[in-house]
Parts: structure tokens; C-alpha cells; sequence
């Protein structure tokens, strides 16, 4: 079996490459030091970081009030989802954003999808045969800025109170929704999507999905829409004969699965807010009609114990980097077929 390597893989970047693939650098590392500035009055402190490698000065906001958190447990074990307002700041949102497009422009290079291990732009053509990007699955693997993101401690202040400091990650991923363009997801559960099911155990316990939304999520803009409590009832009988990206939501997916319609949320976002959500509660988005794009980065975390797969992220509440060797995730083939192809 060959050994499989990091991907990172510029645009245009030939399939059949012989030459080593190597971490981007286009952007320095960010080491940091920290400055407590004043509290502001939203529950988080803040902290100033300063890139010591010739970056801009971020500011990043820590949940540092327990109520302010135990409250977005509470909610979260409740309806199955929650929303924690304000946690990046503009200008973190504003580089992530850059970064969020320089992946996006990458995909369009590609012209096609294009896998490199674990790594994969999903792309299709748009009507007029310009190249759509609506997914980009673990970006991490070569971007730096996101790669920073994902191992952020802020995720543990809302995350190790419901499954602790040992965790794995499952999902890192970036969705596009341009204006105008469809970008549909039908009702589907997460759950759909964890397997094996000998791989992921306790999975209504172990496993959260949180989306860090980088512009406004609105009904307009094609923000999630959500059945609060959903999730109570585990694993539903919705529609699987399709793929859900590309799909449009069906009121009577939901009737013949036992849901009111009625019941359907939209949840809206601003800039810098995180939504968590269960991965049996049931959810979707439609079509963005605003004038402007709607991203969302994802990332899903699990106890460690309770999964097989996925790459560590968090061990004793410490952010573990990536590994010279990606591991197992959904790619099936990652060690059969490591290199990076069109498909």
C-alpha cells in the first residue's frame, strides 16, 4: 500500500503530479501573544492576538461567563440545536472570509471536481457552463488560516461541556451559496451520513455539528432551516433516494416522516456567530435570492472514544496539528487511491 501524503493542492495543479505535494504558504503561521483587553458586555471576554509573523493583529473573544455557556447547553440538549452570537470578530470573519475565497477560486481553476485524499472541491457546471463551487470538503490540509480555525480554543468552551476535551473531527468543510444561484439542501438528519454505524457510537450523544457563519444567513440568503426538538425522535424515515446537495426541501418528505411543517425555524445568523446542531435533528436550506454570497464553514467534532474515524483535534483540551498522513474519514479509498485525480 503507498504511502499517502498531506494534499494541498493549487489551482491547476495536474492529477498525475509526481512532485510531493507541500502545504501552502501563502499565508504565515499565526503565533501569537496574548492581551486581555476590556470585557465587553456580551457575555465574552476578549483576547488581542498578535501574529508574530508579519500578520495583521486579530482579535479573538473567549466564552468566559459559565451561565453564558451552561445556557447554550441547555438550549442545545433541548431543541437540539443552538446559537451563539458574536464568538469571531469582524475582523477574524474578514481574514477567514479571504481565505473561504482563495479556496473558492481554487475550485473554479479545477473546473471539475478534483479529490487529493481527503481532500475534494466539489464542482459543477452553472447553467451558462461557468464553474460552480458549492462545497469544499477538509481545506484544512493546506490552508493555514482555516487549519488555525478549526483548532481554536473558543470551540471547546462551547463543546467540552457536551462531549469533552478529547475529540476527533469528522467534517471541515465550506459551502457557497452564490446570489441567485439554487444551492438547495433537501431535509435530511447528519446521521445519514456517519458511516459505518460500527464506526460512530452513541452517536445522538457523541457527535455535534457546528456551522461558523462568514456573511448574513438569512431566509433570503438560503440560511438553514431547522425542526426544533427533532432530534428527540433518533433516526427518521426521510427520503435517501437522492443526493441531498442539489435537492430541493419538500414539505412532504416532512409529513411522511411524522413532522409539521408548521414547526420549520430558519435559522438566521450574522457574521461571526456559530450555530450547533445535533446530528439526528432534522434540517435543510434553500436558494439564496439576496444580493449577496452565503458561506458557512463547517466543522463537526466527536468524542474520541466514540469514534473510529477522523482526524484528532482536541486531546486533554490541547489542539492537536495535523498528522504528516491523513486518516481515515469517508473517503473509502483514501489509502487505494491516495493521489490526487479528477473525478
Amino acid at each position: 500500500m503507498p504511502p499517502t501524503t498531506r494534499p494541498a493542492s493549487p489551482p491547476g495543479k495536474p492529477p498525475n503530479s509526481t512532485r510531493p505535494p507541500t502545504r501552502s504558504t501563502s499565508t504565515p503561521p499565526i503565533r501569537i501573544r496574548r492581551t486581555p483587553t476590556p470585557r465587553p458586555n456580551d457575555g465574552t471576554r476578549r483576547t488581542r492576538l498578535t501574529t508574530l509573523a508579519g500578520g495583521e493583529s486579530l482579535v479573538r473573544a473567549r466564552c468566559a461567563r459559565p451561565e453564558a455557556v451552561m445556557n447554550q447547553v441547555a438550549a442545545y440538549r433541548d431543541r437540539g440545536y443552538a446559537i451563539v452570537r458574536g464568538v469571531f470578530s469582524k475582523d477574524e470573519i474578514k481574514r477567514i472570509g479571504e481565505a473561504i475565497d482563495a479556496v473558492h477560486a481554487e475550485g473554479v481553476a479545477h473546473g471539475r471536481p478534483f479529490r487529493h485524499g481527503n481532500l475534494f472541491y466539489n464542482v459543477r457546471a452553472g447553467e451558462d457552463g461557468t464553474p460552480i463551487v458549492p462545497m469544499v470538503q477538509w481545506p484544512s490540509y493546506h490552508n493555514r488560516v482555516l487549519d488555525s480555525v478549526r483548532l481554536d480554543p473558543r470551540w471547546l468552551d462551547l463543546l467540552a461541556p457536551l462531549i469533552g476535551t478529547d475529540l476527533k473531527q469528522i467534517i471541515n468543510q465550506l459551502h457557497w451559496k452564490a446570489p441567485g444561484s439554487k444551492g438547495d439542501f433537501a431535509w435530511h438528519q447528519d446521521s445519514r451520513f456517519r458511516k459505518p454505524d460500527a464506526a460512530y457510537r452513541n452517536l445522538g450523544e457523541s457527535y455535534i455539528q457546528t456551522g461558523l457563519a462568514i456573511d448574513q444567513h438569512t431566509r433570503a440568503s438560503g440560511a438553514m432551516r431547522m425542526i426544533p426538538n427533532s432530534h428527540r425522535a433518533g433516526p427518521l424515515a426521510l427520503d435517501t433516494s437522492t443526493e441531498v446537495l442539489g435537492t430541493e426541501m419538500s414539505d412532504d418528505w416532512l409529513r411522511d416522516a411524522g413532522i409539521d411543517p408548521a414547526d420549520v425555524i430558519d435559522l438566521e445568523m450574522e457574521p461571526g456567530d456559530i450555530a450547533m446542531w445535533n446530528p439526528y435533528l432534522v434540517h435543510g436550506s434553500g436558494r439564496n435570492s439576496a444580493d449577496h454570497q452565503r458561506r458557512l464553514y463547517i466543522n463537526g467534532y466527536v468524542r474520541a472514544q466514540d469514534c473510529d474515524r477522523g482526524e484528532w483535534a482536541f486531546r486533554d483540551g490541547k489542539p492537536v496539528p495535523l498528522g504528516p498522513e491523513p486518516v481515515l474519514v469517508h473517503y473509502e479509498a483514501l489509502h487505494e487511491n491516495p493521489e490526487p485525480h479528477y473525478v
